[in-house]
């Protein structure tokens, strides 16, 4: 019978602050070691250290030491989510607009017609 090793996580996230994260991603920089080992070394996911290092070369020290981008992300999505429903609202109102614009020219073109009808009953003996 095989032996059955069960690994129970518990759960949370490890978080890492502005400075371990730079001094993290220094040493892939300066040390000439893979970023694998890097990682491996200081308990970090390699993806996720290749992600701040991607970060740090393109936006420096601020895109390291700015919140995790997965905050950002559910952000933006809010705002988009926000962004159709006014895009939804404005397009409704202004098909509104458009009726009651329609509907006060038809409104306007037949007044004439009316008053003009009005006059010549008065004229009538």
């Amino acid at each position: 019978m095989s032996e059955i090793e069960i690994i129970t996580d518990g759960g949370r996230r490890r978080r890492w602050s502005s400075s371990e994260k730079l001094r993290i991603v220094e040493e892939t920089l300066y040390d000439g070691e893979s970023i694998s080992a890097v990682a491996r070394r200081n308990g970090v996911a390699p993806n996720l250290l290749y992600r701040w290092r991607k970060l740090m070369l393109e936006g420096g020290s601020i895109a390291v030491t700015g919140d995790d981008s997965v905050t950002s992300n559910k952000t933006v999505r809010e705002m988009e989510a926000c962004i159709r429903e006014l895009e939804r609202q404005l397009g409704r109102k202004t098909l509104e607009n458009e009726i009651l614009k329609e509907a006060l020219d038809k409104s306007r073109s037949k007044k004439p017609t009316l008053l003009a009808g009005s006059l010549k009953r008065d004229d009538l003996p």
